[in-house]
């Protein structure tokens, strides 16, 4: 298995045979091997990179639950473990969107404007009934939208740049510019 922790950049296109490719850059790497966890120590398998160094330290921290023993520690891992037309998964946070109402949270239709709407049609309407004389649990109401966690699969790495450990990833990904992502061979 291929991962690597990189930052999204930008959407940008490729020309492929008279074809335009839209493709999201992502400034991959380099990660270093921080932490190798096993299974008589830790309980689990696992090694943890590190992405940005700052001095001795790294600007972010994640884990990759693999068999450590293929890495070492402080091994560098770049942009050029993947291949242009390999598959990969891309899991990253999704842009926040604050405190939304339930039209745009949930999809509601909102009430008439007319037959007596009072100019409230954007409202959820009734939220219980007399018995229980509470607000049921799971029920759809406004609230904080966006901020999470999003996992796109089958996606195809149309160009790598291993120099600038840049890799050029087909279609778009979740989160805003700056986001970071880990990116997982299938």
């Amino acid at each position: 298995m291929k991962f690597i922790l990189g930052q999204k950049s930008k959407m940008s296109q490729i020309f492929q045979d008279e074809k335009v490719i839209p493709v999201t850059l992502v400034e991959a790497g380099p990660c270093w091997v921080t932490r190798k966890k096993d299974e008589e120590k830790d309980g689990y398998q696992a090694i943890q990179l590190g992405f940005q160094k700052k001095g001795k330290k790294y600007r972010y921290q994640r884990e990759f639950r693999i068999n450590p023993q293929d890495y070492q520690l402080d091994q560098e891992i770049k942009a050029d473990v993947f291949q242009v037309g390999e598959k990969v998964r891309v899991q990253s946070l999704s842009k926040g969107k604050g405190f939304q109402g339930v039209v745009k949270r949930w999809g509601f239709s909102g009430q008439d404007a007319t037959h007596g709407g009072k100019g409230d049609v954007r409202r959820a309407g009734s939220v219980g009934s007399a018995f229980p004389e509470r607000v049921v649990r799971g029920r759809k109401m406004p609230g904080r939208m966006g901020h999470n966690r999003v996992t796109v699969q089958n996606l195809e790495v149309a160009a790598v740049d291993a120099e600038h450990n840049l890799l050029a990833i087909k279609g778009a990904l979740p989160g805003s510019r700056g986001t970071l992502i880990k990116i997982q061979s299938e």
